[in-house]
């Protein structure tokens, strides 16, 4: 969901007289609009549906650092070995 700089960057005050325009080009779009206070980004707008999916997303990756940081730091067992010493305590 790349930004169009022509589009999706607008005052605080085009949003106070064109709120509900605003409102349906980021809901058409499904892109954010970064809202600028004296010409310097303030905020940013996003359809609810789509935070729901990136805050959904970074949940996912929150949960996935600590594995990575355990492959990079070696503390992994290879899938065949894991389930043949599975197979080997379960008496399989």
């Amino acid at each position: 969901m790349p930004i169009s700089i022509t589009e999706d960057i607008r005052s605080i005050t085009d949003l106070k007289r064109n709120t509900n325009a605003v409102l349906d080009q980021i809901h058409k779009t499904k892109r954010p609009v970064v809202l600028t206070v004296n010409g310097k980004a303030e905020a940013v707008l996003v359809d609810a549906k789509e935070y729901e999916k990136i805050t959904s997303a970074f949940s996912l990756l929150k949960l996935l650092a600590p594995a990575e940081e355990d492959i990079k730091e070696g503390r992994y067992t290879e899938a065949k070995d894991f389930f043949e010493d599975f197979k080997r305590a379960k008496e399989i």
